[in-house]
C-alpha cells in the first residue's frame, strides 16, 4: 500500500490483515517502488495524490521495471474527477477505486485481480496458456 493517509493505511491494513494477507505499507512514492522492487508483492494499492513523486509517476516507474512491471496495481483517488479514473486505466493502471470505499468493494477489487490462492490471475493464466498476452 502505497498513501500518505495513515487512516487510509489504517483502514486497508485492517481489512486486509483481517482476511490473512500480508501488508507492507509506504507513505511515499520512493518509498513504495522500492519496497515493491525487493518485497516483489501480489498487489499493490497506490494513491495519486503523495508528496513528492505522485501515483502517475511512481505508475510509470513501477511498470518499466521489469521485477514489477507485471504487479497489479490498483490506484486510488479521493479526487471527485472522473479524468483521474480514465487517466490512471490509460497509463497502465489494473483498476482504479475512489475513496473512500467500503469492505466489499475492496475485495470484489482484489477477487477480480488475484485468484483463491491470492496469485495474481495475469500469472496463472500465462502459466495455463503459453500463448497469453501474445499479440493475436
Amino acid at each position: 500500500m502505497i498513501d500518505d493517509s495513515t487512516t487510509v493505511l489504517a483502514v486497508l491494513r485492517r481489512y486486509l490483515e483481517q482476511n490473512q494477507y500480508l501488508v507492507l505499507e509506504a507513505e511515499t512514492a520512493e518509498a513504495g517502488i522500492q519496497i515493491a522492487r525487493q518485497e516483489h508483492p501480489d498487489l499493490i494499492f497506490l494513491d495519486i495524490v503523495l508528496p513528492g513523486t505522485n501515483g502517475f509517476t511512481a505508475l510509470r516507474t513501477l511498470r518499466r521495471e521489469p521485477g514489477t512491471k507485471d504487479i497489479p496495481i490498483i490506484m486510488m483517488s479521493g479526487n471527485e474527477q472522473a479524468t483521474e479514473q480514465f487517466y490512471a486505466q490509460r497509463i497502465g493502471a489494473d483498476d482504479f477505486m475512489k475513496k473512500p470505499f467500503s469492505r466489499p468493494e475492496l475485495f470484489a477489487r482484489i477477487e477480480r485481480l488475484l485468484d483463491v490462492d491470492k496469485v495474481p490471475k495475469r500469472f496463472a493464466a500465462a502459466a495455463t496458456n503459453p500463448n497469453f498476452g501474445a499479440p493475436p
